[in-house]
């Protein structure tokens, strides 16, 4: 409690179990933190169903419940025209963007900070991570004991000063644990479902989200191995590479394999797991650093939000661009992912890069 005593603390409060347990956990210890639930409402109110109402009711219900201030914060502007551009710049490119990660970056820890946070010399949030400071005096993000909630591979692009101000006060918890601890203190949300899909969007369909503003654009569905024509696509932007499940051709299952996006055709490979699915080795550039440290050659990496992290030897091309050789062949492994590097034991998150093939 000592080192927070003189901290001006602002809580970001979702309407979750995770973020209202992170309240929790400073006012057993004394400490009345301010708290901020972000408003990202849908472009036109009426046209989505958006879950926005029942989350800040649930915020304002744990603030009040411990006695902290809650100031609600509209970050609406900053989200669609930020997270939103960077989004569709990605997928009309035919790449792989991920929303969340860019969402901690320049909304959670950038646009929030902007407004009010730079007021304050902490800000908490329900993340699933860690931080630990070395003998150098630097502070790295380092994984959550829960493997399958452990939330490092979105926070790998944040910026260093915004790792500085970071506190995650839940990390070192499982989830189960962050749930009874919610039952015991009779939290409103305590058995409400984790939310799923992109961050802020709520109830809203990713496709229907990207068509909204990209619309649809039909092309040629082939069979890689044959170059026979199966079917159309509405748009290359609504498949990712990897993906085997809500193709609807007969004849499955199918894997989306390549895309083609100067001739607008979607390359599928036919079988279970295809060889063509898979890739042991590939580019990462624009690689970010957390915490500037020497550049590893052996690492553990992710490349989706998955439990498992991958051996490799990193290759080093220049400071920030680098050949991933990994132990093992990974499937799905698309341009404009973020690859997620870990040092050996997968404790310290170094940064991230994007996949460039």
């Amino acid at each position: 409690m000592s080192e927070l005593e003189d901290k001006r603390i602002a809580v970001l409060l979702s309407g979750g179990v995770d973020s209202s347990v992170v309240v929790y956990e400073f006012a057993r210890l004394g400490v009345h933190p301010d708290c901020f639930y972000i408003k990202i409402g849908p472009e036109e109110e009426e046209e989505w169903d958006c879950s926005s109402e029942e989350d800040l009711e649930m915020a304002t219900a744990v603030a009040h419940k411990y006695g902290c201030r809650l100031e609600v914060i509209d970050c609406h502007k900053e989200y669609w025209d930020q997270v939103t551009k960077y989004t569709m710049d990605k997928v009309r490119a035919g790449m792989t963007p991920n929303p969340d990660v860019m969402c901690n970056r320049l909304i959670k820890f950038g646009a929030f900070d902007e407004k009010r946070g730079h007021n304050y010399d902490l800000i908490a949030t329900g993340h699933y991570a860690q931080t630990e400071t070395d003998e150098n005096g630097r502070k790295w993000l380092c994984t959550s004991p829960d493997p399958v909630k452990d939330q490092t591979d979105f926070l790998a692009q944040i910026y260093d000063w915004q790792l500085q101000k970071a506190l995650f006060p839940i990390g070192h918890y499982m989830k189960d644990e962050v749930r009874e601890i919610a039952e015991r203190e009779h939290l409103v949300n305590a058995k409400r479902k984790d939310s799923q899909g992109i961050c802020f969007l709520g109830k809203i369909n990713y496709n229907d989200y990207i068509r909204r503003y990209l619309g649809e654009q039909p092309g040629d569905v082939i069979e890689l191995e044959t170059g026979r024509r199966i079917g159309e696509h509405k748009g290359l932007w609504f498949h990712t590479i990897g993906q085997r499940k809500g193709m609807g051709f007969s004849g499955g299952p199918w894997f989306v394999v390549k895309k083609d996006v100067a001739s607008n055709i979607l390359y599928v490979s036919h079988g279970y797991d295809p060889e063509t699915a898979y890739k042991q080795d590939f580019r990462v550039h624009d690689f970010h650093y957390l915490t500037k440290c020497l550049t590893p050659c052996e690492a553990t990496f992710k490349i989706r939000h998955t439990p498992e992290y991958h051996p490799a030897t990193l290759e080093w091309t220049g400071e920030r661009e680098f050949t991933v050789h990994s132990k093992e062949k990974i499937h799905g492994v698309a341009p404009g992912q973020f690859c997620v590097i870990y040092d050996k034991n997968h404790h310290r998150c170094l940064g991230s890069g994007e996949i460039t093939i």
